[in-house]
């Protein structure tokens, strides 16, 4: 009775399922649905050459590279579907151990500025990295280098420490562990530091939550690394070799929005930050472009041209964000500094 026992085998089998068709969310969504003269279809090719551009400098590799046929990888990519939706997450990074009591303090408006120092020296290595982010070209706001924690909170702000406390906390994270991934952690971490900023100015214009925005603005990059790190693994297990920039693009492609959303939850971050991330993820029909949408747009286009890489003219830029041109103007400008700045540390 072959039939029989194939049946009863099918309950032992220990097989993973293999993951469902799945339509990529890319890095830039449009919710626009097509005109008559196929605008929205104009804007799709717009980004998705902007983010080919992305994934060749990041990957440091060319057009012709990516677009070659994947071979012998949908096993790596059914291990890590499997493992995201089935938190199984490896490399997923976990919380830190002063989070909860830094975004209770934080998001207190009437917290004072000792209470929010305390708690950040109770825990040195984040004491660290808070002065080093804070001397960052990205948030110095002056000449003068800020030597202390009172001081960083005193001359930041409660915003501007916010944000410098976000990056402190994900930048160990995103440090390179090896030679191997050194450019690409190196890359991503400045794309990630710049669309957040993007995202942040971008709030600021819209009188919408600038550390939110900032916050969520850093995820993707972390996401990145996260996703690369889980791959190399199941490559390493299963066939005994590094993942190729292929199925690293096609991997980063297909799961950057779930495992920022798996970020989110592991941290325990406030539920709107999930939305922010799903309305770029899964933006509604006709649903207007967010700054988050924006700031990861013009973040990911000013680093490529800060960088001399493949780029979006300026004027196919203006077609893609919801911005005026005077805004998209400030904005620009705002990175184009903290970039050169960047160059110059």
């Amino acid at each position: 009775m072959p039939g029989f026992f194939s049946w009863i085998a099918d309950f032992f089998t220990t097989e993973k399922p293999s993951p469902p068709p799945v339509a990529e969310a890319r890095l830039f969504n449009s919710a626009k649905t097509t005109e008559p003269d196929g605008t929205a279809a104009d804007e799709q090719g717009l980004t998705l050459q902007l983010e080919e551009n992305l994934f060749c400098w990041l990957l440091d590799t060319g057009p012709s590279n990516l677009r070659a046929e994947q071979i012998s990888s949908d096993s790596a990519l059914q291990e890590l579907d499997y493992r995201l939706t089935h938190d199984k997450m490896e490399e997923l990074p976990r919380r830190p151990m002063t989070l909860p009591m830094l975004m209770r303090a934080l998001s207190d408006e009437a917290g004072d500025r000792q209470k929010l120092s305390q708690i950040i020296l109770g825990d040195p290595a984040l004491t660290d990295q808070i002065l080093q982010v804070a001397n960052s070209p990205y948030f110095r706001t002056g000449d003068h280098t800020i030597e202390s924690v009172d001081q960083a909170v005193f001359v930041l702000g409660m915003d501007g420490i916010r944000n410098v406390i976000a990056a402190a906390v994900m930048r160990p994270m995103m440090a390179a562990r090896n030679s191997r991934e050194a450019l690409f952690a190196q890359r991503a971490w400045r794309w990630g530091l710049t669309c957040a900023r993007a995202a942040e100015f971008i709030a600021k214009l819209q009188n919408e939550d600038t550390s939110a925005h900032f916050t969520v603005g850093l995820l993707p990059a972390l996401a990145y690394i996260t996703i690369r790190r889980e791959l190399q693994q199941i490559c390493r297990a299963q066939r005994g070799g590094e993942p190729d920039v292929v199925l690293i693009r096609n991997a980063l492609a297909r799961y950057q929005w779930i495992a920022c959303q798996l970020i989110a939850r592991e941290w325990s971050l406030p539920s709107k930050y999930h939305a922010y991330l799903m309305a770029v993820e899964c933006p509604a029909p006709e649903q207007e472009q967010t700054a988050l949408s924006d700031g990861m747009v013009i973040g990911s286009r000013e680093v490529l041209r800060h960088a001399h890489q493949r780029n979006l003219p300026e004027e196919d830029l203006e077609k893609i964000v919801r911005l005026s041109k005077e805004q998209t103007n400030r904005v620009r400008v705002a990175l184009k500094a903290v970039l050169s700045e960047g160059a110059k540390g």
